[in-house]
């Protein structure tokens, strides 16, 4: 069978992009890494190692090249990059480095520090594919406001990372550039949607990373690789120059949320961004400043947390149940008030959400996806075909079916909101913050990574959440069958059958961090104190 002029062209394009990324890291595959370049690309703290930086202790030519020659290995390992920035940020570095000299200080509060973006992220020369073949040889013309703020600060971006085909996935894969896996075991995945940036991270090869976050996904990442995220409410961080998949959809927007290898690195990360007003380049920002008596306030007095154990859809393994007991006990101890959060509003909103996202996400059915498939015409991913089955089978929305969907949203936000501001404590205290898993698993095989419901529904009630990673999957403290358990449903019974402690043993589990709508200094100030907490202990 001879194939037809439209395969041979998107195969044509894959070849073309993949030897131009191979070009671009050939030259460093020889290079190796010194003792010293581990040990500086070992530093998981930003401001201390622009400290360093601005100490001349290191240049920042030295530190780009160090953690370009990890990202290469990283690569090696993983395939996690997609566009090649190299040139880009040594010359940067150069610069930065000439400022230091003749100004005897640094550019900003950043000044030398690596950072890598999802291939979502504009910057100026260089395509952004979102992971699509007909995105391909299209550069853009400017960088993504976020990437400017950054750059401002004395940031250096090294590269872009790999995502799935149109983004809307928990892990990594697109006929582009091919299938990312998880550092630690190359049969399980890395997470996604910002994937790429997890692995990447996890292997030292970036400081900090920026992603999206529509339904987990700089939460995921975080989650299976030990990593730390954020995933804003809307509107607080700067998405200009981020193209996303059906763009236009405002009714659960996307996000762009950082992930980094320390918590002292994310909250610089947010609040210098925050701090650079980027209400003023992107009209989607609201302006609200830094609120650091927001901050402060969660580390001046004990906290009152609510916890979430059981979604009440699916019933999470046994390891993320031992550490979230654990981290109750471990606050309970320090003084905190640890109270159960009632799971039956929560199940609702879950089973409406799983409705919902379907329908608004398919309210065109799948023709934005459609289109840019049909633009490279390479094949769809199997989670793709899935995606654009359920559109095909589903009714097309009136104008009037779309604003009862977005009446039921509101109506689940509000509902949800009004449980969290009446619940009192039994000291006759309001809730700061819940804890809740992140995933019902720790990392899983290829293409079963199914449910997103403890990250997503936050998605729908657009609160702020954070990941912060805290233990590991242990054949010595969990048990090697997993304990009898009738399924609720076929998703739960799905999860259930992937326990395998033989293959999770070791990979990292996480706490997730949840407040209320635009409370990321709340959020990241409880997140310091839990962390302190489960570090100490």
């Amino acid at each position: 069978m001879h194939e037809t002029s439209t395969q041979v062209d998107w195969q044509s394009v894959v070849a073309s992009k993949r030897k131009q990324r191979a070009d671009l890291l050939n030259p460093w595959l020889s290079e190796l890494s010194s003792p010293e370049e581990v040990a500086v690309t070992s530093i998981s703290d930003a401001a201390l190692l622009s400290h360093k930086i601005c100490n001349k202790e290191f240049t920042a030519v030295y530190v780009t090249t160090a953690y370009i020659k990890r990202a290469v290995i990283a690569h090696k390992q993983t395939n996690c990059l997609t566009e090649i920035c190299f040139k880009r940020a040594l010359d940067r570095a150069k610069n930065l480095d000439n400022y230091l000299a003749q100004h005897g200080k640094p550019i900003g509060p950043l000044h030398g520090v690596p950072f890598t973006v999802k291939d979502q992220f504009n910057l100026k020369g260089f395509d952004t594919t979102l992971g699509y073949v007909g995105r391909a040889n299209k550069t853009a013309t400017e960088d993504a406001v976020f990437v400017q703020i950054l750059e401002r600060l004395g940031g250096i971006v090294l590269a872009k990372t790999n995502l799935p085909q149109t983004i809307m996935w928990c892990e990594t894969d697109n006929p582009l550039w091919g299938l990312t896996v998880n550092p630690k075991n190359s049969n399980l995945t890395p997470g996604g949607s910002t994937g790429g940036e997890g692995a990447l991270l996890a292997f030292n090869g970036s400081l900090l990373g920026l992603g999206t976050d529509i339904g987990g996904s700089v939460r995921i990442p975080a989650h299976i690789n030990g990593l730390y995220s954020l995933k804003p409410s809307s509107g607080r961080l700067p998405y200009q120059g981020v193209p996303v998949s059906t763009e236009g959809q405002e009714h659960v927007p996307s996000v762009v949320g950082p992930l980094a290898r320390s918590l002292d690195t994310l909250h610089l990360l947010i609040k210098e961004t925050i701090k650079a007003e980027p209400w003023k380049y992107d009209t989607k920002v609201h302006p609200i400043p830094w609120r650091q008596e927001h901050y402060d306030e969660m580390l001046s007095r004990p906290l009152v947390i609510g916890i979430l154990l059981d979604d009440g859809v699916v019933k999470v393994h046994p390891p993320i149940e031992r550490v979230l007991r654990e981290v109750r006990e471990k606050l309970e101890t320090a003084g905190h008030e640890v109270v159960d959060w009632d799971a039956s509003g929560h199940e609702e909103c879950i089973r409406i959400m799983a409705n919902l996202f379907d329908q608004f996400y398919l309210a065109d059915n799948g023709e934005d996806i459609r289109r840019d498939i049909a633009t490279g015409g390479e094949p769809f991913i199997p989670h793709v075909e899935a995606l654009l089955a359920r559109a095909e089978a589903a009714p097309v929305l009136s104008v009037y079916d779309y604003w009862q969907l977005n009446r039921k949203k509101h109506a689940t936000q509000q509902a949800q909101l009004k449980k969290w501001t009446e619940f009192r404590s039994p000291s006759g205290r309001d809730i700061d913050i819940l804890i809740s898993p992140t995933m019902p698993h720790a990392a899983v095989p290829h293409r079963h990574c199914r449910w997103v419901g403890y990250t997503k529904v936050w998605n729908v009630l657009d609160y702020t959440t954070m990941v912060i990673p805290y233990g590991h999957v242990s054949k010595e403290l969990d048990p090697g069958v997993a304990p009898e358990h009738v399924p609720r449903n076929e998703v739960d019974k799905w999860n259930w059958d992937l326990y395998d402690l033989d293959v999770m043993d070791g990979h990292p589990l996480s706490v997730q961090i949840v407040g209320h709508r635009l409370e990321e200094e709340k959020v990241l100030g409880a997140a310091k104190v839990i962390e302190e907490i489960l570090r100490r202990t």
